[in-house]
């Protein structure tokens, strides 16, 4: 038994697997390997410029003919420069984050572009399906990075019952449990990002990696909420460190200047102590490297199993 959903139709893929756009770590590499494995490989653009895309680009479609998408921050200083680079390249799919991606809508539609924003509360989804978005992805305060204030299990649903076009869970969501849950609650997919980070096609250090696989169920903690720009990250020196200041009555500017470059500290540099290492509560879950290949495998085999167990699902 398969698992198909219309999202798969939508974009282009075989399982309603999607790995999540994470700045620094989701090159063309590790957007090719999930893509080639069947799921939806995403590029991190994060804040950089259309010369490093236009390269991840390129390495990605050495290595595949299949589809994969682009996430954009729609804070970047060097965003006008990526949207003209995707529409030449054709890229099929754009996922957005950091804002309201409305404004280059029209843009996106006239090249036959998906777009597919994350979203975090009902109002905001409502909003980008009136203006056109094709899917959205829900994320829930379970995930790694900047996160919202509900869960995946309870704002899934909510948005589901609100809006029209295909739903992607994300927070929270390791293996094909979470799959088969996220399924359960009215999504047609998954998006998984710190599972991915200790994927062996990963643009990270290893010790980054190792991080993740050595953390426990509360070793995660939300940092800058006062700023209103909260952010999951692993407990360590700096994040101690951050929350002591924050708790204090520290003011938004100090608060941004001692966050500032500090996650490609931890995924460059492989600082453990002193970097931020973005990851979801799901950590406690990953027990090992794999190849993308693996874990797309490994996800979609355990989702149709359990899925057999529940009586299957209408295809």
């Amino acid at each position: 038994m398969t698992i198909h959903t219309s999202i798969c139709d939508l974009l282009g893929i075989k399982y309603p697997i999607i790995q999540g756009g994470m700045a620094w770590i989701a090159g063309g590499k590790l957007a090719a390997a999930v893509s080639e494995a069947g799921g939806m490989g995403t590029i991190g653009s994060g804040n950089s410029p259309a010369s490093w895309l236009r390269e991840e680009i390129g390495i990605a479609r050495e290595i595949t003919a299949r589809n994969f998408a682009v996430n954009l921050v729609l804070t970047s200083p060097y965003l006008e420069e990526n949207i003209e680079l995707i529409i030449k390249e054709k890229i099929a799919v754009v996922a957005t984050g950091g804002g309201n991606p409305g404004p280059f809508m029209a843009k996106f539609k006239e090249a036959g572009i998906k777009v597919m924003p994350v979203v975090a509360s009902v109002a905001l989804a409502k909003r980008l399906e009136r203006l056109g978005a094709d899917a959205l992805v829900v994320e829930g305060v379970e995930s790694g990075g900047h996160v919202g204030e509900m869960t995946t299990m309870c704002i899934v649903p909510m948005v589901v019952d609100e809006v029209k076009i295909p739903i992607i869970a994300a927070g929270g969501i390791a293996d094909g449990r979470g799959l088969v849950a996220a399924l359960a609650l009215g999504a047609q997919g998954g998006q998984l990002g710190t599972r991915f980070i200790c994927a062996r096609e990963a643009n990270v250090h290893p010790a980054y990696q190792e991080k993740v696989i050595r953390t426990r169920d509360r070793g995660t903690v939300v940092c800058g909420v006062s700023t209103g720009h909260p952010v999951r990250a692993i407990q360590n020196s700096f994040t101690r460190e951050y929350l002591k200041t924050e708790k204090e009555g520290a003011d938004k500017e100090l608060l941004m200047k001692l966050g500032s470059g500090r996650y490609p500290i931890a995924t460059v540099n492989g600082d453990m102590e002193n970097g931020s290492i973005m990851a979801g509560q799901i950590s406690g879950l990953v027990k090992q490297v794999q190849s993308s290949a693996e874990i797309v495998e490994e996800i979609m085999a355990e989702a149709v199993i359990i899925l057999r167990k529940l009586g299957g699902l209408p295809c």
